[in-house]
């Protein structure tokens, strides 16, 4: 499977410096590129692999243009990172596997569910009872798509998702292989030493184009909603709460978590393994460093962090023992400025 430079710019756009018939057969990293590969520069800090590379053929930007055309061909484009992602998807379109249609035998679809025509159920797969998997779906095998839950059109499930009943997942949404969505939410009142559960009567929703990574968990809402918006991108393993609101192209990565009944605005990013506390809010344009917990509302966008710094283990006993007189050491400070 190859293409020519000459293609991939017809098809993409960008301005091709060079010979343009030299054909590609995949797309590779810099230093993993041969003759016959396509990479791609995103910054100029990565200039002085131009010099090592082996890609026949490299994407960047203007800055780069004419240091990359004496090496040889290449495509210039204002976003060398953008117009790799959409290669990537140009190139899965023209060389993935064949998107297929039908029911497998061994799947079992309920006499009440809708299933589109050009959908597709894989081996095992189970769709119950007022079910809706609509066109150009893709379920896969062994997923379960509950009572009355709607999958989108041209949405993806990977193998052993599952979307709880009354759940609902937009248009053109990727779920990746053991994510959850619609698990109850971790609620429980308290009675004489014992926990009583209270049922989660809320469901999931997810809106167009959110992509949900593997094994990450999604709790429907104990009386609402619990809501993501457009373009919302999860990595593997986040854990979100119940009745959490998620604004649109907001993105996480793997292992973050949010409790219950947060609301996160749009646009905002939340770095690996870090934790929302339940029935925060952060605004529109916030982003979180990874690692961080966030104890209080955020009002106002910006880029924060909440990670006492790594340190030796010895000076980071002492220095952790030190914060526990702080407040002590205020106080006396106060004390000492009311006498002068």
């Amino acid at each position: 499977m190859s293409v020519s430079i000459a293609a991939i710019v017809d098809a993409l756009g960008g301005q091709c410096l060079g010979d343009s018939a030299i054909e590609i057969d995949a797309i590779k990293s810099l230093k993993d590129a041969g003759e016959r590969d396509i990479s791609f520069i995103s910054h100029e800090r990565y200039k002085a692999q131009l010099e090592t590379t082996r890609a026949g053929c490299l994407i960047v930007g203007d800055a780069l243009a004419d240091q990359a055309k004496v090496r040889g061909a290449c495509i210039v484009t204002p976003d060398p990172y953008l117009y790799y992602a959409k290669l990537s998807q140009w190139w899965r379109r023209q060389y993935g596997s064949q998107v297929q249609c039908g029911v497998h035998p061994s799947a079992y679809v309920a006499a009440t569910a809708q299933v589109a025509n050009d959908a597709w159920v894989g081996p095992f797969a189970v769709i119950e009872e007022g079910a809706v998997v609509k066109r150009g779906a893709q379920v896969g095998a062994h997923a379960h798509v509950g009572i009355a839950a709607q999958v989108g059109a041209n949405t993806v499930l990977h193998p052993r998702v599952t979307i709880a009943d009354g759940c609902c997942v937009g248009d053109r949404c990727v779920v990746h292989s053991g994510a959850v969505i619609g698990a109850d939410g971790f609620g429980f009142a308290p009675h004489e030493g014992e926990w009583i559960k209270i049922e989660q009567l809320g469901n999931v929703r997810i809106g167009d184009d959110c992509e949900i990574g593997a094994n990450t968990c999604i709790d429907r809402g104990a009386l609402g909603d619990t809501v993501l918006g457009q373009g919302v991108k999860l990595d593997n393993l986040i854990q979100i709460g119940h009745n959490v609101k998620i604004g649109d192209h907001t993105a996480m990565a793997g292992c973050a978590g949010v409790a219950g009944s947060a609301t996160i605005g749009a646009h905002c990013t939340v770095g690996g393994g870090a934790v929302v506390l339940g029935h925060l809010s952060l605004a529109d344009h916030v982003h979180i460093s990874a690692s961080s917990v966030v104890m209080r509302s955020i009002h106002k966008a910006g880029h924060y962090s909440g990670v006492f710094p790594l340190d030796d283990n010895s000076q980071w006993e002492k220095n952790a023992a030190t914060l526990k007189h702080l407040h002590q050491l205020r106080e006396r400070l106060r004390a000492l400025e009311k006498q002068k």
